[in-house]
């Protein structure tokens, strides 16, 4: 655990970037993440290792890596589809990659073009190929947990299953594991009735991360009930940009903005300074001036004599 109660991890670098037409220039992008970094923000996902011609927004993550590695105290995390991608991922130096294991199988046939079967042995196979690497050079190495709160393409998700999947994926290789609301469908309870669930199987220590979406609305909502239950870390993007593209109507990550002064009035440390954080969306503001950016905080401001957690 760091010195912070809770960790932001902040996807708008990727999960953001993906889901919008618009494809932000490299150097833009550079300057997004120095300011994020610049914010106190602790663990920033840079990119993913898809081909471009599938994702272009992302093209450039190696050089997103390359430059992250050179800023102070900032965990650099990617996502890899698959074993190709996470050997792209590795001529570069991420803290932490993270593989998508949707929990529905027709998500995964639509995401990432496969089934549960052939996606544990792309697991098993990452994972083999991470420990040829010396200890200090080995990422850390997280299978995301996706869909797991519903599904637009199977509808309701069993809980029994996530858990399966869950203990699947450590006896392949992962370090730990991430539950992901991919469609914005969970509820409060059910975040802690899953996140318990899943700790039940696999323990405490290999889960403690946690995705949502807003989609409906239940972003913040489902952020407080995973924090209560325990959860350290939590994903968020700036400016709420983002969604699923192979999720049909699944938009909007958490706003970053909104997350972090919920957890700060609450008293929870969060490392993130306000100002800092407003100036790194007013250079997401410049950068994509045609997309719409959201979240309550940036526009209505600190209340008076607000402080941070300290």
């Amino acid at each position: 655990m760091s010195a912070y109660d809770i960790e932001i991890s902040e996807v708008g670098p990727r999960d953001g970037l993906q889901s919008i037409s618009t494809i932000m220039p490299t150097k833009d992008k550079i300057k997004w993440i120095n300011a994020l970094a610049a914010a106190g923000i602790p663990e920033i996902e840079v990119g993913s290792f898809v081909p471009a011609k599938v994702l272009p927004q992302l093209a450039d993550t190696a050089d997103l890596v390359d430059h992250a590695a050179t800023l102070k105290n900032l965990n650099i995390a990617v996502l890899v589809p698959n074993f190709r991608g996470a050997q792209n991922a590795l001529k570069t130096r991420p803290t932490k990659i993270s593989i998508p294991f949707s929990v529905s199988e027709t998500h995964s046939l639509r995401n990432v073009k496969r089934n549960h079967e052939q996606m544990l042995a792309e697991v098993k196979q990452i994972a083999e190929f991470i420990r040829t690497f010396p200890i200090d050079q080995r990422p850390k190495f997280e299978g995301g947990l996706a869909t797991a709160f519903g599904c637009t393409l199977e509808g309701s998700i069993s809980e029994d299953k996530v858990v399966s999947i869950a203990e699947a994926l450590m006896e392949a290789g992962c370090d730990e594991v991430g539950l992901s609301d991919t469609t914005g469908s969970g509820n409060p309870a059910q975040v802690q009735r899953l996140v318990k669930k899943v700790w039940a199987a696999v323990g405490k220590q290999n889960l403690t991360g946690i995705h949502l979406h807003n989609t409906r609305g239940q972003g913040l909502a489902n952020a407080l009930a995973a924090v209560e239950t325990g959860i350290t870390t939590v994903d968020s993007s700036m400016g709420g940009i983002g969604g699923c593209p192979a999720a049909p109507g699944a938009s909007g990550n958490i706003v970053t903005e909104d997350l972090v002064f919920m957890l700060e009035s609450m008293g929870l440390k969060t490392g993130i300074d306000f100002e800092a954080l407003f100036e790194a969306r007013r250079i997401l503001a410049e950068a994509l001036p045609n997309e719409p950016l959201y979240g309550f905080t940036p526009d209505a401001g600190l209340p008076k004599g607000f402080q941070r957690a300290c």
